[in-house]
């Protein structure tokens, strides 16, 4: 079965950066969607940043300007480069796939970032 690897989370002061990056443990084909997300306990789920099909990167209010995805094709990987981070930007993150066919819809498992005041 087809898994999300994620890494890069961790714990870092305010202003910091951290960098995330998520990729299939196999080759995927015709990904449509690659976005990551974000949950803080009691919360529901929330966008951070997405790219999807050929349209340009897609952003939360809260993270435009600080927060740059980007998507290597070749590697099918995602990556989260977060700076300027703030304490509420504390959450576990999660990266979300979905091929155009919807054969695969995947989660990942989630990487806990910390920002401390």
């Amino acid at each position: 079965q087809v898994q999300l690897v994620e890494s890069g989370g961790g714990s870092v002061q305010s202003g910091g950066s951290l960098r995330l990056s998520c990729a299939p443990s196999a080759n995927i084909p015709n990904i449509y969607h690659m976005g990551w997300y974000r949950q803080v306990p009691g919360n529901e789920r929330e966008l951070v940043a997405a790219i999807t099909g050929d349209s340009g990167p897609n952003y939360a209010d809260s993270v435009k300007g600080r927060f740059t995805v980007s998507r290597d094709k070749s590697k099918n990987t995602l990556y989260l480069q977060m700076s300027s981070l703030k304490p509420e930007d504390t959450a576990v993150y999660y990266c979300w796939l979905r091929t155009w066919d919807g054969r695969y819809d995947i989660w990942g498992q989630g990487t806990q970032v910390t920002v401390s005041s």
